[in-house]
């Protein structure tokens, strides 16, 4: 059996003490050692009124002609719509999902402005079966949160991605 597969990027950032106190803004409580990690809010009707799981790191599908940093740059720039950053590519290895698609992440030091962002899009008929078929951004937001933020807000299937940056940063 054939696997969806899919590839993305985790931006972090240090900022010394880790302050500052809103999510978007440099969220921050003072833990993490002063890093913060870039999420972005899965848009669309399905994530509208969600309150915690509906974050995600950037990533997106690639097919077997891609490779899966390639993938990773080019869905970063579909979903957030500014060039991936450049720097070392530190691997945070692959997580397979309940459904058998296997994610890889990588993580990159970076900074970014997240009023910048210029979100893809995607098609959707929404409501189901009423043959409207509306556009909405694949992200609706992206915002920098410390690593305990970010572990209320990812979806649960891409915490292994936050830890595993949390353990390599600490070596």
């Amino acid at each position: 059996m054939t696997y969806k597969r899919s590839a993305g990027l985790l931006l972090f950032r240090r900022t010394g003490d880790g302050s500052r106190p809103e999510p978007g803004n440099g969220a921050g409580n003072g833990a993490g050692n002063g890093v913060e990690v870039l999420l972005g809010h899965m848009g669309g009707p399905l994530w509208s009124g969600k309150t915690s799981g509906d974050w995600a790191i950037p990533k997106g599908e690639y097919g077997p002609e891609e490779t899966p940093r390639d993938a990773a740059r080019r869905e970063f720039t579909e979903e957030i719509g500014l060039p991936p950053p450049e720097g070392e590519y530190l691997p945070l290895g692959e997580v397979r999902l309940s459904s058998g698609k296997l994610v890889t992440i990588w993580a990159v030091e970076a900074d970014l402005d997240p009023a910048l962002m210029v979100p893809g899009t995607f098609t959707l008929e929404w409501p189901p079966h009423s043959g409207n078929v509306q556009e909405f951004p694949e992200l609706d937001r992206v915002a920098w949160c410390t690593p305990e933020m970010a572990q209320n807000m990812l979806i649960p299937s891409q915490l292994p991605f936050l830890e595993r940056l949390l353990v390599l940063l600490k070596a």
